[in-house]
């Protein structure tokens, strides 16, 4: 290839790769919330209440092994708005994210093994949160978290 080829080529490469990590880890952060405070709020009416179809869902679709649906489908409504709100704010970034990861893989193995390239790009996502953390824009970094 010619110089002016390969440069033409790189020169995307080369103008992302001056994007700030902590501008990556606020997107990943805010892209991963939106994902999984979406799902959350499909299970609730109004505010908070858990919907009738959320409890027949998990009891007849989801069905779990080793944890009641009950107690599935509160623990899931509750951990998606908690650790989606957590994921925004920065706060507790690495164990919001590992909180997420579990719960993908929980979905993969045992609700949705087909939807395998959704959750592995879920999961790539989390990794990185839970490898790097919030960024400088995150309330981990003020106070002094990892």
């Amino acid at each position: 290839m010619t110089r002016k080829l390969t440069d033409w080529i790189n020169a995307p490469a080369q103008l992302m790769a001056k994007l700030p990590e902590d501008v990556i880890a606020l997107i990943t952060r805010f892209g991963v919330a939106a994902i999984f405070f979406s799902s959350a709020r499909t299970k609730v009416d109004g505010l908070l209440h858990i919907s009738d179809g959320t409890y027949v869902l998990f009891e007849q679709e989801y069905a779990l092994p080793l944890i009641p649906p009950h107690a599935a489908a509160v623990a899931a409504t509750v951990s998606e708005h908690l650790f989606s709100i957590l994921l925004v704010l920065g706060l507790f970034t690495r164990y919001s994210a590992l909180a997420f990861l579990g719960m993908t893989a929980v979905i993969e193995i045992f609700v949705y093994p087909d939807a395998w390239p959704t959750h592995l790009s879920w999961a790539g996502l989390l990794i990185y949160l839970i490898g790097r953390g919030g960024g400088a824009y995150s309330l981990d970094r003020r106070l002094g978290l990892i």
